[in-house]
């Protein structure tokens, strides 16, 4: 791997003066019209002409034979691909089938030469209890015999399923199951009809069991007891339910615009709550909990093994405080099993909980010592024990091996010396014992476990050092078998070049701070260049790519003469509660103050950055951040582009502004509001906003932008018609494109109306 460059304290003190003085002595990067459009059309390039340059990036096993194989495609730069099969206990190869009788049965079948390191498909399936496999090919689809490679043509299988638009982010309103509900004993069936609960015995005469009211919580889920002696009914009472809107200016079929509206909790809103209510069949009455969960999710319940009692999450709304309840169905008694109440919030996005299924035992991951760490939890609620300790981060749980107390779960930020956003893979005991690590090697770690959880395929990366692909033991980390790696001789013949690694002090002075930058490939050092951050912060998660890829969008935008940087400030995830929580009630901090140091030490070291020429973008949160870039610190950015921001958040989805800024609504989202600062602008602003945006409302960006009218604020904006949430798609990308060469570079964008840059692919 490449070392890492860092900055000492001391190092940056001296090197600012001097670094600044002597980029200042520099020729500002000017290209002329024929090398702007170049470099146009070679950003525009670089999508297509790179990720076709790397092969095997991964491994993406399939498995067969009852699981104790699985085969994956390996391919090559000349077009050649072989599919590999390892047998999974020992790691030796064992191929599925015979590729040159195969392709010798092909050629036969479609009367031309097939090459067994070329076969015309690259996915099959076993079929006949495995004596056969099946395929697709340009030819038809066909069905070979393993045993005599017979062919016979078969109907299309219509191949794997390919991507498929996810439905726009609707909120849950939580209608009636109103399906049957036998019970366990078979004795009887229970449903939901309007708000009532009947019940009837099997071929007998139903009857309300419960009847609800209007002005009351409406039962939504039945739940029978294990022994049939309660009913569970959960309820739900109705917040506000208010509406948000988007007109669809140009629908498909053309004629009038489209009012769509959507249910949409904002933050402060009144929302809907739950409610148990204990049904008992045999004497009709109805018991309700002396208990609400007052936000989130609808409850689910889960019966621990004495079949009497249940359990079930409660996070208050604000996200101050999360609990596992248990009741008890005979006496709806209550008592608090697990209790998480930090000082500021509960992460709901990196929470873990499993239910053990062989016991009453529960893993659980916490940050209640200031780092994410799994505990085991009795059924009395006692923490048994702190399965994982240190100053390092619990990022998720493979597995949870309940008959051996064994748990698989990735880490980051165990080894000292070594990124600490690089996730490595464990085994450990239920107790804490025997932690070992399963990936060992330096670099960034993804896992695929298989299916009997023995063995995982484990991918090993940098952004400088291309994927390498093994196959080991859960148990102890043997390797069983090297699976190959990544082949990146092409895509280095196109002169591609891995991002840089920059890590500096933060603004304690004391925390590394780590990001990455991008460079023109044609970067001559005896001129200067602006600088542009890439930014998208937010306390849900940390953003800075660790692993390989032959193409990111940031590189193509520094081949225009930019050089471009993405960095994890404080206030984000993975590095323990302190670091996250700057982001508490203060999403407007941004991690600012720890980025324009980092960027200051940047341009210290490479005196051809130059620091007083900084934009940024971003979008979505990125797109808020962007924005109070230039309207809070217009002293470092000087210019930004921002695509559906949330740039209040009071108007934006409950869950997100409410977990980060709290509840009630308080006076720092006023203060902190884009909106509310737009008279602060001094740089240069374009906005984006996309008319059907299902994440963020429209009417976010159209109030900043009626703010900065008002403020008689000069500003770019685009409305992009009939689009979702969005960073501006291949037009977006282009505008921004524009944007940064005109105020940074300093110089005009081609002219795209006479047809300049027509050659190159689209910027996305």
């Amino acid at each position: 791997m490449r070392p890492t460059l860092r900055i000492s304290s001391l190092l940056l003190v001296l090197a600012l003066g001097a670094g600044a003085a002597y980029a200042g002595g520099l020729a500002q990067f000017k290209p002329d019209a024929s090398q702007l459009l170049q470099s146009y059309q070679r950003a525009n390039r670089m999508r297509t002409e790179y990720s076709r340059a790397a092969f095997d990036l991964r491994v993406d096993p399939h498995w067969y034979d009852h699981n104790r194989r699985f085969w994956y495609l390996e391919s090559t730069r000349d077009g050649k691909r072989a599919f590999v099969g390892i047998e999974e206990s020992s790691g030796k190869r064992s191929d599925p089938f015979d590729p040159g009788r195969l392709a010798s049965a092909l050629s036969t079948k479609l009367h031309r030469p097939i090459a067994p390191d070329k076969l015309p498909f690259t996915d099959f399936q076993f079929v006949a209890d495995g004596r056969a496999i099946q395929f697709d090919t340009p030819d038809g689809a066909f069905q070979c015999d393993l045993t005599t490679y017979a062919l016979k043509e078969v109907p299309r299988s219509g191949g794997r399923s390919g991507f498929v638009r996810p439905e726009p982010w609707r909120q849950n309103l939580w209608a009636p199951d109103t399906k049957d509900h036998p019970s366990p004993d078979g004795k009887w069936v229970a449903r939901i009809v309007g708000r009532n609960v009947m019940l009837r015995q099997k071929d007998g005469i139903e009857f309300a069991l419960f009847e609800g009211k209007e002005d009351q919580p409406y039962v939504a889920r039945l739940e029978w007891a294990p022994d049939s002696s309660r009913i569970v009914a959960t309820t739900v009472m109705p917040g506000d339910r208010k509406l948000v809107y988007n007109i669809e200016s140009s629908p498909a079929g053309g004629g009038r615009a489209k009012l769509h509206e959507r249910v949409y909790d904002l933050p402060g809103d009144k929302v809907d709550t739950f409610g148990f209510i204990l049904l008992n069949p045999s004497t009709h009455d109805a018991e309700p909990i002396a208990d609400r969960v007052e936000y989130g999710e609808l409850p689910g319940i889960r019966w621990k093994l004495d079949g009497r009692h249940f359990t079930y999450e409660k996070m208050d709304r604000g996200y101050s405080r999360w609990r596992v309840m248990e009741a008890d169905d005979r006496t709806g008694a209550l008592r608090t099993l697990i209790d998480d109440h930090p000082k500021t919030f509960v992460d709901s996005t990196s929470q873990y909980i499993y239910y053990c299924k062989g016991s009453d035992d529960i893993v659980w991951r916490s940050e209640r010592d200031g780092w994410g760490h799994l505990y085991l939890v009795d059924g009395d609620g006692a923490i048994r024990d702190q399965i994982t300790h240190g100053q390092w981060v619990v990022r998720e749980v493979l597995d949870v091996d309940e008959k051996n107390r064994q748990i698989v779960f990735a880490a980051s930020g165990i080894n000292p010396g070594e990124d600490p956003y690089f996730i490595h893979y464990y085994r450990v005991g239920y107790d804490g014992s025997g932690m070992t690590c399963v990936t060992p090697e330096p670099g960034d770690h993804t896992a695929v476990l298989s299916p009997d959880k023995t063995t995982l395929i484990d991918t090993c990366s940098t952004v400088s050092d291309a994927p390498v692909h093994r196959l080991r033991r859960v148990s102890d980390g043997k390797l069983l078998a090297d699976l190959g790696a990544a082949d990146i001789t092409d895509l280095r013949a196109l002169g591609w070049k891995a991002p840089e690694v920059f890590v500096s002090k933060g603004r304690d002075a004391k925390t590394d701070i780590w990001g990455l930058v991008y460079r023109p490939s044609n970067l001559d050092p005896t001129k200067s260049y602006p600088i542009i951050e890439d930014i998208y912060a937010g306390p849900h998660d940390s953003f800075v790519p660790k692993s390989f890829a032959p193409y990111r969008s940031d590189q193509a935008l520094a081949e225009l003469g930019f050089i471009v940087v993405k960095v994890d400030g404080m206030g984000t995830r993975n590095r323990g509660k302190a670091f996250q929580d700057v982001a508490w009630k203060n999403l407007v901090d941004a991690g600012f103050p720890d980025r324009i140091l980092w960027m200051k030490a940047l341009a210290a070291r490479y005196p051809y950055m130059d620091i007083d020429r900084v934009g940024i973008f971003g979008t979505s949160a990125g797109g808020q951040e962007s924005t109070a870039a230039v309207l809070q610190h217009p002293e470092f950015y000087k210019c930004a582009v921002s695509s559906c921001g949330c740039h209040d958040n009071r108007m934006d989805k409950i869950w997100w502004n409410e977990q980060w800024m709290g509840y009630p609504v308080g006076p720092e989202y006023e203060e902190q509001s884009n909106i509310t600062n737009a008279y602060k602008l001094k740089g240069k602003l374009m906005l984006y906003v996309a008319e059907m945006d299902t994440n963020v409302p429209p009417e976010s960006t159209f109030r900043l932008v009626n703010a900065l009218i008002k403020a008689r604020k000069d500003f770019d904006f685009l409305v992009i018609p009939g689009s979702d949430h969005t960073d501006g798609g291949p037009y977006g990308e282009r505008k921004r494109r524009d944007f940064f060469v005109k105020n940074l570079l300093g110089v005009s964008p081609p002219d795209w109306n006479e047809g300049a840059g027509v050659q190159g692919d689209s910027p996305q």
